[in-house]
């Protein structure tokens, strides 16, 4: 059986993850800093954008695919598959200038952890 939704969300946030890691990489050889943060603010901020979509992107795209495997609705899949995009936008966006509390981090990871949280109940729901 193949996940051609789930397959669509993950090629969106793949190149999302991509970006943001040639972003460090960009920020490392423009504030000279060979590995870590170098104790400067804006290279912490970069790699923690570029960190916390890794942190969560995988678990989101592996519980979709389970759902779809499962045989789960496409518009919720879509939904969520939005969801999870519109989240790591919004924090990335919260936290590219400043590592304060803001609405786009808030919202970020708050429908980040909803999107995650509905998909898990999701697929116990599917549990045969």
């Amino acid at each position: 059986m193949t996940v051609p939704i789930t397959a669509l969300y993950a090629g969106i946030l793949g190149l999302l993850i991509t970006a943001l890691a040639i972003n460090v990489t960009v920020h490392r050889a423009k504030l000279k800093v060979d590995i870590g943060d170098g104790g400067n603010a804006q290279m912490l901020r970069m790699i923690r954008v570029h960190a916390n979509a890794v942190e969560y992107v995988p678990l989101g795209l592996l519980l979709l695919g389970l759902y779809e495997l499962d045989q789960g609705w496409p518009a919720v899949l879509h939904a969520a598959g939005i969801a999870l995009i519109v989240g790591r936008v919004l924090h990335v966006a919260g936290l590219w200038n400043t590592a304060g509390l803001n609405f786009g981090r808030g919202a970020g990871v708050t429908l980040t952890w909803i999107t995650i949280a509905a998909l898990a109940v999701l697929n116990l729901w599917q549990i045969r």
